[in-house]
C-alpha cells in the first residue's frame, strides 16, 4: 500500500523533477499524454493546464494513490498495471517520474513503448539514481540481517534497479528517438527529527515496512533510524540529503 499523505510530505522535492523533466518536452498540441506511475496526480494535472485540450490520462497501480487523484479535474485517472500498458495510435506524450524503478525489465517496457509509439512523439521519464546512496545501502544491509532477511524478502531495490544515463540515451537512439538525457544531484535541506526516514518511509522504506507486521516494522525503524542519524547529522539549518535523479527525454524522429 502506498500513502498519498506520507509521499506527498515533501512534495516540493518530489514534484521539482517532474518540472524539470517536463521544461524540456517541446510539444505544442499533443492529443493525447499519459502519466505513467501517476501518484496522487498532483503533478499529472499541470500536463492538463499545459495542454487543455489535449486528453490527459493518469496510471497508478496504487488505488490508495488513484483514489486521491480522483477528484483532480481534467485528468482520466486509471488504476492499472503499466507493466500492460500499450499506448493508443494517437499518443503524443508518455511521462513517468519516479516510477519506473519499480518495474523490473522496465527497459523492455521502454523499447516497446517507443516501437509504438507514432513519430513526432516524445518519451519523457525520470528514475532516482541514487540507489547506491547511504540511505539505500543501510536500508539493504539491515534487511539481510538474519532476523529480518526471512521476513523483508526481496522488497529493497536493488543499485542496478536502473540504468545510467548512457544506457539510457542509447535505448532512445536505437528506438529512433533524439535524445537528450542528463543527471542532476539535488541537495535537499530536510527540517524536523528523522526527516531523511520520513522521506524513505514514503518511497523506499514502503515495501519492507509492509512486509512485516506492526511491531516487526516498528523494531525494523528503531534499528534502522539511528543509522540515518549517524550519517545524515541535522545541522543549524536542517539535514542536507543529497539525491541524484537521471532525466531522458526524447522525440521520436
Amino acid at each position: 500500500m502506498w500513502d498519498p499523505e506520507q509521499y506527498a510530505r515533501f512534495a516540493g522535492e518530489r514534484g521539482r523533477p517532474f518540472v524539470e523533466l517536463l521544461n524540456r518536452v517541446d510539444l505544442q498540441s499533443p492529443r493525447r499524454v499519459v502519466d505513467l506511475g501517476c501518484g496522487p496526480g498532483n503533478l499529472t494535472a499541470m500536463l492538463a493546464d499545459r495542454w487543455p485540450d489535449a486528453t490527459v490520462v493518469g496510471i497508478d497501480s496504487s488505488p490508495e494513490m488513484i483514489s486521491a487523484a480522483s477528484s483532480i479535474d481534467g485528468v482520466t485517472f486509471r488504476l492499472d498495471d503499466i507493466t500492460a500498458f500499450r499506448p493508443d495510435p494517437d499518443t503524443d506524450l508518455l511521462i513517468s517520474n519516479a516510477a519506473l524503478q519499480w518495474v523490473p525489465g522496465h527497459a523492455e517496457l521502454l523499447r516497446s513503448w517507443a516501437a509504438a509509439l507514432p513519430p513526432g512523439a516524445w518519451m519523457a521519464w525520470q528514475v532516482p539514481g541514487n540507489l547506491d546512496s547511504p540511505s539505500h545501502a543501510i536500508l539493504r544491509d539491515l534487511s539481510s540481517a538474519p532476523r529480518w532477511s526471512p521476513l523483508v524478502g526481496s522488497a529493497v531495490l536493488p543499485p542496478d534497479a536502473v540504468w545510467s544515463p548512457a544506457a539510457y540515451a542509447s535505448l532512445l537512439i536505437e528506438g529512433g528517438f533524439v535524445p537528450d538525457v542528463w543527471e542532476t544531484t539535488y541537495i535537499h535541506v530536510l527540517a524536523g527529527a528523522d526527516p531523511v526516514l520520513e522521506w524513505v518511509r514514503g518511497t523506499a522504506l514502503r515495501p519492507v515496512l509492509a512486509a512485516l507486521s506492526p511491531a516487526d516494522a516498528a523494531d525494523f525503524e528503531a534499528e534502522y533510524a539511528p543509522r540515518l542519524r549517524e550519517t545524515y547529522s541535522a545541522g543549524p539549518s536542517g539535514t542536507l540529503f543529497p539525491f541524484r535523479r537521471i532525466f531522458c527525454v526524447g522525440r521520436k524522429a
